[in-house]
């Protein structure tokens, strides 16, 4: 006579789901800490007696923002501000290119994603609708992505979002609390895994995107 399997506890998968939860965001504190540890590294006030460090201070610095901007979760834009009111105009320039260049890091590290790691980082945190649905996206091409989305949206928002992606993710980029996903390298990052951005318009996209933030401090310089 066979035997039933007994159901499965939902108190202890939520259990685990919490868990998981409290792991990652911890993880992610511990990174965000070493980010801000390195923005602190690079930031002292530069005195005539500096001269000589100038240069590769002015490469350490900006090499330490892209790195921490194009990585989700830490914290590229206090290291921006940094730069941009200490070097002034020409540092505001190369802030702005440095933007540029990380976000576009984030979007092809997005593309390299293996959709088989997303899948699993889903089923890990028990998003099994998710998954299914990364599955059904996996084998199609750029606009029939698109148009499965639309047809498969379960809200009215969303097609109208899917529409109008690049002006959502420009206005994510530029939105104050985009920390939540991860600021600029979480918004390249997703970009990227979305596979709904070709590379040359999303460059176009960001280098418009990106303008105002360094504008403010270029008119304020003035």
């Amino acid at each position: 006579m066979p035997t039933s399997t007994p159901p499965k506890d939902p108190r202890g998968k939520w259990l685990q789901l919490t868990i998981k939860i409290i792991a990652l965001v911890s993880v992610l504190v511990f990174f965000n800490q070493i980010g801000h540890w390195l923005a602190d590294q690079v930031s002292f006030q530069l005195w005539p007696r500096h001269a000589k460090m100038f240069f590769p201070f002015l490469i350490g610095a900006l090499a330490t923002y892209v790195l921490l901007l194009s990585i989700p979760f830490l914290p590229g834009i206090e290291m921006g501000l940094m730069l941009m009111s200490v070097l002034g105009s020409p540092g505001i320039i190369l802030v702005y290119l440095a933007t540029v260049l990380a976000l576009s890091f984030s979007f092809f590290f997005g593309r390299q994603v293996p959709p088989r790691i997303i899948r699993h980082a889903l089923d890990w945190f028990h998003l099994r609708r998710a998954r299914e649905l990364v599955t059904a996206l996996e084998p199609l091409g750029p606009e029939e992505r698109f148009h499965f989305l639309v047809e498969s949206a379960p809200s009215r928002m969303i097609p109208f979002l899917l529409r109008h992606r690049y002006l959502v993710v420009a206005l994510l980029l530029n939105i104050p609390g985009n920390a939540l996903i991860g600021g600029g390298g979480g918004v390249g990052l997703i970009a990227g895994m979305s596979r709904l951005f070709p590379f040359p318009r999303y460059l176009l996209l960001i280098s418009i995107a990106t303008i105002p933030g360094p504008l403010f401090f270029l008119l304020r310089a003035m």
